[in-house]
């Protein structure tokens, strides 16, 4: 065959077409901007390009060698397996690999044919860094995992107020007709009450999509003792008519988080205490951070219904209810590990049937 050593000098003993032959391929190879290697039908080494040899930190003392004994250079774990059947089949082979440093390349892999003979004589190896590329990607599809988030969370956040807001109206016009005065004056605070919460929470939608276009914005240092006042007020008309107490032990205040998922969280969680309180029990609901293992810790813990061990995974899958009795779509939890996944956090419960329930949400200090 033509190969020949890329450093090395070329054998003038050899014909002149091969001599040629030998000059046209030192030329493309040295100055080449990509990865080649040629390997023959016996798995030797026979030569590469100067991006080779930066890119897989081979030197001339490689040329020759099995191609065994500077595998570990590739970082390809099925790097034989694959030129040994493109030899055996002819075929070429495509494919993205990624090597032990983190790395992404399109690998192509061809038969090198002596066509004279009919058969395979080794291959040609090309590697293109697509490290770039690959990144890109996820980047892409974590926007789009946030996007649907936001969508998601404002869609189901967006209800409640939303559905108080067509019940108010009824009370309103019922109250109008028997001229229930007091009544009126209540129900129009409540109506206005819930209409400011579903301001506020376009509000929030709006800011933060004008503040991220691309909602890929760092997130902010926020205050979660303000934002949990701010949605225990959005809730009030609820606890006050319920009797429910809600306490908070606040121990750290401020995290790096998004201010609207982290309403969203903290507004999620309480809704939930209180749409499985128990019946004919007060319901109590403890809001409190800490800092633990690295992590700002957010605990929700309420004294409701409770949730059995075998539904314990599932609630946080999408469109997951516990109850069918109970109001409500089987999005909010679902929503909340999305959000946290996103953005290096978790969630887990503990909770048995009949004894409430405690959420644990985990934010990295960063």
């Amino acid at each position: 065959m033509i190969f020949s050593r890329i450093s090395g000098v070329i054998d003038k003993n050899d014909s002149e077409d091969n001599y040629k032959k030998n000059q046209d391929l030192e030329n493309y190879f040295a100055n080449t901007i990509i990865p080649q290697l040629f390997i023959d039908g016996n798995l030797i080494l026979k030569k590469f390009t100067p991006p080779a040899m930066k890119q897989f930190s081979l030197t001339d003392e490689d040329i020759d060698r099995d191609i065994h004994d500077v595998k570990e250079n590739f970082r390809f774990p099925t790097l034989i397996e694959n030129i040994e059947e493109v030899i055996q089949t002819g075929e070429i082979l495509e494919k993205e690999v990624q090597t032990t440093d983190g790395k992404w390349f399109q690998m192509n892999i061809l038969p090198y044919r002596v066509f004279e003979e009919n058969r395979n004589d080794g291959v040609i190896m090309t590697f293109v860094d697509i490290t770039k590329r690959i990144k890109a990607i996820g980047e892409l599809e974590k926007l789009n995992s946030e996007y649907h988030t936001l969508i998601d969370a404002l869609s189901h956040d967006i209800r409640q107020p939303l559905s108080a807001i067509v019940l108010l109206s009824d009370a309103l016009i019922n109250a109008y007709e028997k001229q229930n005065t007091p009544q009126f004056k209540k129900y129009i605070a409540t109506l206005k009450s819930s209409s400011n919460a579903m301001r506020d929470l376009l509000k929030d939608f709006i800011a933060e999509n004008e503040d991220q276009p691309e909602l890929n914005a760092e997130p902010a240092r926020v205050n979660i003792e303000n934002i949990a006042q701010d949605v225990i007020v959005s809730l009030k008309p609820e606890i006050f008519n319920k009797g429910i107490s809600i306490s908070t032990d606040f121990q750290t205040s401020d995290i790096i988080f998004s201010r609207n998922n982290l309403r969203s969280i903290l507004y999620n969680l309480l809704r939930n205490s209180i749409k499985y309180k128990k019946a004919g029990e007060a319901l109590k609901i403890v809001v409190s951070t800490a800092k633990k293992d690295g992590h700002v810790l957010l605990k929700v813990k309420d004294n409701g219904m409770g949730i059995a061990e075998e539904h314990q995974d599932a609630i946080f899958q999408k469109s997951t209810r516990v109850s069918y009795k109970i109001e409500g779509t089987g999005m909010g939890l679902y929503i909340i590990k999305r959000m946290l996944i996103n953005n290096g956090g978790s969630i887990e419960v503990k909770s048995q049937l009949g004894k409430g329930a405690t959420f644990s949400v985990f934010f990295p200090c960063k």
